[in-house]
């Protein structure tokens, strides 16, 4: 058995309490050090809302000796607060984007090539369910993925499980089209509340394609109410030459080029928190997922009370000590972070110009 995983947190803001509520569900995995805020009063604020040990004293953070610190700042922060504990000889496990100019992503893959360890904490392939959807892929079943239309997470998110679900390397260049949209719809829940009065409100849908240079193609759609709305769905369809998953179901050709259609089995429950957030106070829990007689997902730490989310944060943690300790590599490979956040980059740049966006090799790639 691995022993406690020991962890800071900068950062007071609602990323930072994932962390919180992980440490919370697993005792016996994780023990959360101290949280650093900026302000005696944030830290006043934040240990008597979340019964922890709050601080205003990087050295005091530094002292504990962590296994890493998860920075959980602001965006446009982020990078510069990531390079800072590097600095103090800290591994440092930032939230997403990793940056958000391509400047600041050049400078934390120097840090990372003078042995700085820094790892981003892009946790979506980790999400029990998309990475079942990811083993179904690579079990060629469909044949080699060439097209995906993604509508299940936002910006360098969707992207991450773009380049997974079509095994794109981080080098592969390609062009973009992109566009925003805007479309009413009637609101239901935010990060904190839950909306009962038929509220009607305008949201950004940002509708794109990626076409790749090896010939792949993905189309990307995607709006923030999509996280939370139950009247938005995530979706996914991934196509191949011989066949095609569909969200949960896969049709595909079997060797003798008979049609079969198959369930990616995914089996939850329902777990009262006790948490006052209404998005928070009922949680599905997944409790293990198959195909065909396969056990694509077993919990890693046990039922222990976590959202896919959660659950995911989780793995990410555990790989960041496991990387921090010298006795694992990166939970998520930092050029395929940079990759992800220089291609959000660039589509907010196609988003807002309307114009077709080509890459450009970014250093993290050059061999």
């Amino acid at each position: 058995m691995m022993k406690k995983i020991r962890f800071v947190i900068a950062g007071s803001g609602w990323r930072s309490l994932y962390y919180v509520r992980v440490a919370k569900a697993l005792p016996d995995v994780f023990e959360l050090c101290a949280m650093y805020c900026r302000t005696a009063e944030k830290a006043e604020k934040m240990a008597a809302e979340h019964d922890i040990h709050t601080t205003v004293s990087i050295e005091e953070c530094v002292s504990f000796e962590p296994d890493f610190v998860v920075v959980a700042v602001n965006k446009a922060s982020i990078a510069e607060v990531s390079m800072e504990w590097l600095r103090r000889g800290l591994t440092v496990l930032c939230e997403t984007p990793a940056a958000l100019g391509v400047e600041e992503l050049n400078a934390l893959w120097q840090m990372h090539l003078s042995g700085y360890k820094l790892a981003v904490a892009e946790q979506f392939t980790h999400f029990p369910e998309y990475s079942a959807l990811l083993k179904v892929a690579e079990r060629n079943i469909i044949g080699e993925p060439d097209f995906l239309n993604i509508s299940l997470a936002h910006d360098y998110h969707g992207i991450s499980l773009m380049r997974a679900l079509l095994n794109i390397p981080t080098d592969t260049g390609f062009t973009l089209r992109a566009k925003d949209y805007k479309f009413p719809v009637t609101e239901t829940y935010t990060r904190y509340e839950r909306f009962r009065d038929g509220r009607v409100t305008d949201k950004r849908r940002t509708i794109a394609m990626f076409e790749f240079e090896n010939g792949k193609t993905a189309l990307y759609d995607f709006d923030s109410e999509q996280y939370r709305s139950p009247i938005r769905r995530n979706s996914v369809k991934l196509r191949g030459v011989r066949g095609e998953i569909s969200d949960r179901t896969v049709y595909y050709l079997d060797n003798n080029n008979e049609p079969k259609k198959s369930e990616i089995d995914i089996k939850t429950r329902l777990v009262k928190t006790g948490y006052e957030n209404p998005n928070l106070s009922l949680i599905e829990e997944v409790t293990g997922i198959s195909f065909e007689n396969e056990t694509l997902y077993e919990p890693k730490f046990g039922l222990c009370g976590l959202a896919s989310d959660e659950t995911a944060v989780a793995a990410m943690m555990f790989g960041a000590a496991e990387y921090s300790r010298g006795s694992g590599g990166e939970p998520y490979p930092l050029k395929c972070a940079l990759q992800d956040a220089y291609m959000s980059i660039l589509l907010r740049k196609a988003a807002e110009t309307q114009a077709e966006i080509k890459s450009e090799q970014q250093i993290w790639n050059k061999r």
